[in-house]
């Protein structure tokens, strides 16, 4: 097989390199790329929590009196936030740079002219995605307690399911975005499905206050799930059983999201 043969084959060329050493190798890639632009980041990181807690938790929350589900409303609203800023961060980091490294930019095949898999290159794109939504959750936990939005130490936890959540976020959309052929599907991604998910989901009131059916919808979500998670750990009161279960569906989320993933990374770079 020439090389130009296997480059289009997607099979790497040289030597293989071990599974975990390639996907740490296109992570640093992402890395480097993320050192140009972080400090936006971090200026938008600490401007989000402050801009929604002190304009929904201390600002709406003033009407509310009485709070929500019997707890002050910045206090119900400041974890719902926290997933789902970590999900919009997933959806963003997964949609046009995920498209622009297949169509545009062409990273993706550079990678593959080097003895990294495919599933090299969807697990080290993942965990960079997942990294950032570290950074950005941490943040806004940190600006949240210093607010005094969070006031039990059990949020600490909330940071790894924010993680989770984004990982059951970013897994499927890259499966979406490496199976589009232009970037016109992401508009109905975010009008159909971000965007109703950020307000119906659970984050500024509970889903009980919506139509049977939507509630239904809104608990096949996965932010519904991490938001649960969160707001008990936030309020202090978590429940291991039902935890194990939020959490679960989340892990199938990622697992099932990653699956697809590297079979349309596959079908899409071989061609």
């Amino acid at each position: 097989m020439s090389v130009s043969d296997r480059f289009t084959s997607g099979t790497p060329i040289g030597p293989r390199v071990d599974r975990g050493a390639g996907a740490l190798r296109v992570l640093s890639y992402w890395a480097t790329v993320y050192r140009r632009t972080w400090r936006g980041s971090v200026v938008s990181g600490f401007g989000a929590p402050l801009l929604y807690l002190g304009s929904l938790g201390f600002g709406l929350g003033t009407l509310m009196p009485g709070g929500v589900a019997g707890v002050p409303y910045v206090l119900f609203v400041a974890p719902g936030v926290l997933t789902a800023t970590a999900m919009q961060t997933a959806v963003g980091e997964s949609t046009y740079p995920v498209m622009a490294a297949i169509k545009w930019q062409r990273q993706y095949h550079a990678m593959l002219a080097s003895p990294v898999r495919i599933t090299d290159i969807v697990l080290g794109h993942l965990l960079f995605i997942l990294l950032r939504s570290a950074v950005v959750s941490g943040t806004f936990l940190l600006v949240g307690a210093a607010l005094g939005a969070f006031r039990s130490p059990w949020v600490i936890l909330a940071l790894p399911v924010a993680v989770l959540s984004s990982a059951a976020h970013a897994a499927p959309v890259m499966a979406f975005s490496a199976h589009q052929e232009d970037d016109g599907g992401f508009n109905l991604l975010y009008r159909l499905g971000a965007i109703p998910m950020f307000l119906f989901a659970g984050t500024f009131f509970p889903i009980s206050q919506l139509p049977v059916a939507a509630q239904w919808l809104a608990r096949a979500t996965p932010l519904w799930h991490a938001t649960q998670v969160a707001r008990d750990l936030a309020l202090g009161h978590p429940d291991a059983g039902s935890a194990a279960a939020h959490l679960g569906y989340l892990l199938l989320w990622a697992v099932v999201g990653f699956a697809a993933a590297v079979h349309y990374f596959r079908r899409r770079l071989r061609t």
